[in-house]
């Protein structure tokens, strides 16, 4: 049997779970259910198929989650390539890269494809599915996982099943068709020949490359562009941002799916295996509220939450207490500069809040409050006309880049572990309940040398204290 290499595609932004996806911290970094993120829960549930060759991960992402996604797979002891797209040019020239990427060395794996922001509960369910997958995907077809549908979901596009393949369910894919109104969606539900599309498909390196070729050749031209002119860097897969930036965008369904039927020769068979592992794509606060243990009540609280005589509710709160009285199907997130509260039923409205904060030009769009880098995080704690306080944490080892900047003046307190301080020419130790001062336009550096974490207080002064006034001389982590 083939190599089955996971590949995970890691480049939604999650509008509708905002505040607490960010567009520069996106839901599937974030820990919504149990102590994983989305993105380490998609990972693991790889775990315990000893019966097949499995490859180390890829993942597919934005060139700014990088180094959080390699601290994520460090935490979990996963090994694995990390592919950054430059640009965000949907899904099918992401699986595109990847299945070019996996074949660089003459070999032909097994794709598994999963998005990185997607909740499946019941792991064995899947994992024999996987089972049968490999089986169908080794002989050249293409299969995705079709789930059994139990409402008229029109935010979900939908699979038609043809012929039967096995007496297990597994069918020839009829076609793929795109959100319904809800009246065609009620239809598919009466039908019972429709599955939710999942977004999971499974088909050997080469069969997407033929498939890609012959649907969209220009989005395979680019895409081989892109990867001849790209570099390896060490874990980092790097393509060429000139020639990745002139690719059509388009989704994996658009592209070549719905062009897989049952009817058309050109391309490859398509099969469609049914998939019940408690599967959701967490698409909106509602989705995760349905996924998630509740009380008797029909609540979801997480965090400093009290809650009296309130009943199927949602209330997460990351900074502060948060107290509902009397109140049902809601939702309340707090997060330390953004509280949301929506009704369950227009929890995809969201996103028109999102909206008007990019239109405004508001920070809340892109960054938390806490914001994490390769060497640590910072938190701005404080702001006010011509200052700026920020909470920075080191990790051992790590050091920020040599830089200086135009505008801004900064004092730094050492609360926890020991900094070593470059400050123009010369450079020495700053311990706890010491401090130091670095004048506008000096170069300098900020390093942690001891084995705990090195926390400080950092004040900033000046005209403008914006992240961008930052001249970097020599960075490590190559920004």
């Amino acid at each position: 049997m083939s190599l089955l290499i996971p590949v995970v595609l890691s480049g939604g932004s999650g509008t509708r779970l905002w505040p607490l996806s960010r567009e520069k911290y996106p839901k599937q970094l974030l820990p919504l259910i149990g102590n994983d993120s989305l993105l380490q829960a998609t990972v693991r549930r790889m775990e315990g198929l000893a019966d097949i060759e499995l490859g180390a991960p890829l993942v597919v992402c934005n060139e700014e989650y990088r180094f959080v996604i390699a601290e994520q797979l460090r935490l979990i002891g996963k090994k694995g390539a990390i592919l950054l797209e430059p640009v965000g040019r949907n899904t099918a020239p992401a699986l595109t890269l990847a299945a070019l990427a996996v074949m660089r060395e003459g070999a032909d794996p097994i794709l598994l494809v999963m998005p990185a922001d997607h909740v499946i509960a019941d792991t064995k369910r899947f994992q024999a599915a996987v089972r049968k997958g490999v089986a169908l995907a080794d002989e050249g077809a293409v299969v995705t996982f079709g789930i059994k549908p139990d409402s008229p979901e029109t935010g979900y596009g939908y699979i038609q099943s043809g012929g039967p393949i096995d007496q297990d369910g597994t069918c020839r894919i009829a076609r793929f068709v795109e959100k319904p109104d809800l009246a065609t969606a009620e239809a598919y539900l009466d039908a019972g020949s429709y599955f939710w599309n999942s977004g999971l498909f499974m088909l050997r390196a080469s069969v997407w490359l033929s498939a890609i070729g012959f649907c969209r050749p220009d989005i395979l031209t680019a895409c081989r562009a892109a990867w001849d002119q790209g570099s390896i860097d060490g874990d980092f897969l790097r393509v060429s941002r000139e020639a990745f930036t002139q690719c059509p965008s388009d989704s994996i369904d658009y592209a070549v799916m719905e062009r897989v039927t049952a009817g058309d020769s050109s391309l490859p068979i398509g099969a469609v295996i049914p998939l019940s592992a408690d599967w959701s794509d967490v698409g909106a606060w509602d989705s995760l509220w349905e996924v998630l243990p509740k009380d008797q009540w029909g609540n979801v609280s997480q965090g400093d939450v009290m809650l009296h005589d309130c009943h199927n509710m949602l209330v997460m709160s990351e900074d502060r207490l948060v107290a509902c009285v009397g109140v049902e199907d809601m939702v309340v997130v707090e997060t330390p500069d953004a509280v949301l509260i929506a009704h369950m039923s227009k929890t995809q409205d969201v996103k028109k809040i999102v909206d008007n904060l990019k239109r405004e030009g508001r920070p809340e769009v892109q960054l938390h409050r806490k914001v994490f880098r390769p060497w640590g995080w910072y938190d701005g704690i404080d702001a006010g006309e011509r200052f700026q306080v920020k909470r920075i944490v080191v990790k051992p080892g790590a050091a920020l880049s040599l830089q200086m900047h135009h505008h801004r003046a900064e004092h730094w307190i050492v609360v926890r572990g020991t900094a070593h301080v470059t400050r123009g020419d010369t450079s020495y130790l700053v311990s706890e309940n010491e401090s130091t001062f670095i004048p506008l336009g000096t170069r300098h550096r900020l390093e942690n040398p001891g084995r705990v974490p090195l926390e400080m207080i950092e004040v900033q002064s000046g005209s403008y204290l914006g992240e961008d006034d930052i001249v970097r001389f020599e960075d490590v982590y190559g920004r």
